[in-house]
């Protein structure tokens, strides 16, 4: 059986495309990220980190600053213990504070920092407990629902109605 130039060139198109897709579909799950930055890691600490997930996104001001690198639980302090990669490219003051923020409505949950005034800077190992904890939507619609529960109902037969002007 003969073999053409062009088995050749089809065959390195097909594979070309399998690996473009592999990639999209990596990329788009967020479990591929290229980054040949270096990096330093901080530790923060959470009472509750809500639906986050390890490679989400660290941004400051909408631009992601780093990852999310783990996710442990202290049976010590009952926290969460969420180490951080952030890029060495950026700095950040040591009294700088983390919350868990939500990408809209019900998307995706990150990590925003908002910088500090601290003259130092964070560096490797550093660990962050100014920290707000993530808004879980369950906990919100059962305080609503608790608190309307607590007010009293309004009286059916008029009782704490107005008086009726009299002629």
């Amino acid at each position: 059986m003969k073999k053409s130039k062009n088995d050749v060139w089809v065959g390195l198109f097909v594979v070309l495309g399998a690996a473009a897709l592999l990639f999209l579909a990596l990329k788009s799950a967020n479990l591929l990220h290229l980054n040949f930055q270096d990096h330093y890691r901080v530790v923060a600490r959470f009472d509750n980190i809500g639906g986050l997930k390890p490679r989400a996104a660290v941004k400051s001001a909408g631009v992601v600053v780093g990852r999310v690198d783990s996710i442990t639980f202290d049976g010590v302090t009952f926290q969460a213990s969420v180490a951080l990669d952030m890029e060495s490219r950026f700095k950040f003051p040591k009294d700088s504070s983390l919350k868990i923020l939500t990408s809209g409505l019900l998307g995706e949950q990150y990590i925003g920092i908002e910088p500090g005034g601290d003259m130092a800077n964070l560096k490797g190992g550093d660990v962050i407990t100014t920290t707000q904890s993530a808004v879980v939507l369950e906990n919100l619609i059962s305080q609503f629902l608790f608190s309307k529960a607590a007010e009293p109902a309004p009286a059916a037969d008029g009782a704490d109605a107005a008086p009726a002007a009299t002629r």
